[in-house]
């Protein structure tokens, strides 16, 4: 599958979209980027003349890429025919250890622990430009098709 579909099968949009590019995927894991806009909405008012990428955005990124986009795999790999997405993340455990600043890119690296009856459960790591760890943990959702009944 061509990893440009999979971007393409994500139920976001500008300004809630944080995936630029998958880098490789495979059925055990993914590699992704995305690159923090200096003119992001949340930048303003987190922190004032020292804007910061707020956790829970990171968050967001590490799930779009390494739950979600590795989950959209999956199911196309398993047969199937996925139209449209309904997900519900189920649980986080993030540690942050450094900051992302607006114009950084950060890479999304996601190790498959399981995939069964629709629940994926994957260790992410986020690095930066660097190659240090900007945040690490688990994370957890249900991933199916909207059923448009």
């Amino acid at each position: 599958m061509m990893v440009d579909r999979i971007i393409k099968k994500l139920p976001y949009t500008d300004p809630f979209l944080f995936v630029d590019n998958i880098e490789s995927v495979t059925e055990n894991s993914i590699v992704g980027n995305y690159t923090f806009n200096k003119n992001e909405s949340f930048y303003p008012g987190h922190f004032k003349n020292n804007p910061v990428t707020p956790g829970a955005i990171l968050t967001e990124c590490c799930a779009q890429i390494g739950l979600v986009c590795l989950g959209i795999y999956l199911l196309q790999k398993e047969g199937t025919n996925i139209q449209e997405m309904q997900i519900a993340l189920s649980s986080s455990e993030m540690q942050f250890l450094l900051p992302v600043y607006p114009l950084e890119t950060v890479t999304v690296t996601s190790s498959k622990i399981y995939f069964r009856f629709n629940k994926l459960k994957c260790s992410v790591k986020m690095h930066n430009k660097k190659g240090a760890v900007v945040c690490t943990g688990i994370l957890s959702g249900m991933l199916k098709e909207k059923n448009n009944e």
